[in-house]
């Protein structure tokens, strides 16, 4: 007899890509695990920061489509039905998924005197917080 399908139990994501398509798809894995009840905990490293972060925030994302640009690319997703990068950080915001920064990845881009994007609560904080907030039964995706 097959075993009963039991979800994780938290989903933790570390999210480094600087590319529009993979932050973008990351905040879609984190709403959709937030809207089933999936505790959802997302560090944002190295390129992908920009994504939390004040001023032109994710436009400075670099698309994976050549010659797009990441603002042309969300405007592509909407006229196909798909959510907007904006709508997906605020739905993910909402559904109370907790949102870290790695202070050695704002470094490293020089962007340590960046503050969050307007709305979000944003920690900033190390690889350690984030491995200790991760929780046994759940998973850790890199993305």
């Amino acid at each position: 007899m097959a075993e009963a399908h039991q979800p994780i139990r938290k989903l933790s994501l570390v999210v480094a890509s600087g590319t529009y398509e993979k932050v973008h798809y990351a905040f879609v894995m984190a709403s959709g695990a937030a809207a089933i009840g999936i505790p959802v905990t997302m560090i944002f490293t190295m390129g992908a920061s920009h994504a939390v972060l004040d001023g032109i925030g994710w436009h400075a994302l670099a698309s994976e489509v050549p010659g797009m640009s990441a603002k042309h690319r969300d405007e592509d997703f909407i006229e196909k039905g798909v959510a907007s990068m904006d709508e997906l950080i605020d739905s993910a915001s909402e559904l109370g998924v907790n949102f870290m920064v790695c202070e050695m990845g704002l470094r490293a881009e020089g962007l340590e005197d960046r503050s969050p994007r307007k709305g979000l609560d944003l920690t900033r904080t190390g690889i350690v917080t984030f491995l200790h907030d991760a929780e046994s039964g759940g998973s850790i995706v890199y993305i």
